[in-house]
């Protein structure tokens, strides 16, 4: 396992994740372990699209099924002679 050291931290940020970190029951240490594992791991995992993302928020209410148009001819491109 590697070390890690971090300067310059604020003192009211460590007050506050040493706070965090007794409320769960954690060492101040393990805590800051789990925010930065969390923050990778957030950062790898693929992004939404907007599709999906709007397909999942009405998921609850029967979902939401577009009526699509039928198709038709394509028109003829312009000519510029």
């Amino acid at each position: 396992m590697a070390s890690i050291t971090i300067r310059n931290l604020d003192d009211e940020v460590k007050a506050r994740l040493r706070k965090r970190a007794a409320g769960r029951g954690r060492s101040l240490e393990e805590e800051a372990r789990l925010i930065l594992a969390d923050a990778v791991e957030r950062e790898a995992a693929p992004a939404k699209g907007l599709g999906t993302a709007l397909r999942e928020l009405f998921k609850p209410f029967g979902g939401v099924e577009p009526e699509i148009p039928p198709r038709e001819p394509m028109r003829e491109p312009p000519r510029f002679d």
